[in-house]
């Protein structure tokens, strides 16, 4: 990506309800180029759309979780019927908000969820354990939202960020 694309999408993502002429103002390019350049981003599926970015603790969300899985020894026969169930899991399961296969920690398997309370949590942890068995839990952590040691908040804006330092330093 081009150094004015990653700027850009740095903007968007600390406040994408500023117009694409103040966009180009703070950037130092012109609102048509701001246009155009979003309207590519939106063509090749680098936006795909626009959100508000909640803060999750007002919204009654004190626990984030992440949970390392592993995958039990399974014939390979069973891996659609347990991607399936997965999948059925996760539907009946809205506040899991990612799951993914990965690598660490012993694990092949990674979910984040987010809950209300620890007994929602625990609740959450016991469904898992009944419905999804051929995994074995192998590490949680368990994130407050009304922690006070946060130097730096989740933001797609440090993503965003990030991608643009790697991009300069690779040139």
């Amino acid at each position: 990506m081009k150094d004015k694309e990653l700027r850009l999408l740095s903007e968007l993502t600390k406040n994408c309800r500023r117009s694409d002429r103040e966009l180009g103002k703070t950037l130092g390019i012109s609102q048509p180029t701001v246009n155009r350049i979003i309207k590519n981003l939106e063509k090749e599926g680098i936006i795909q759309g626009y959100i508000a970015i909640p803060n999750v603790a007002k919204l009654g969300i004190e626990i984030i979780a992440i949970v390392l899985y592993k995958v039990k020894e399974q014939p390979p026969t069973d891996q659609n019927m347990r991607m399936k169930k997965a999948k059925e899991f996760a539907e009946k399961h809205p506040n899991l908000i990612f799951a993914s296969s990965g690598m660490g920690s012993g694990s092949d398997r990674v979910g984040i969820s987010v809950h209300k309370n620890y007994s929602d949590y625990a609740k959450f942890m016991n469904d898992i354990k009944e419905y999804v068995e051929p995994y074995e839990i192998v590490e949680t952590f368990l994130i407050s939202t009304k922690g006070e040691k946060v130097p730096r908040s989740l933001s797609f804006g440090t993503l965003v960020d990030y991608v643009r330092r790697e991009s300069h330093s690779a040139r």
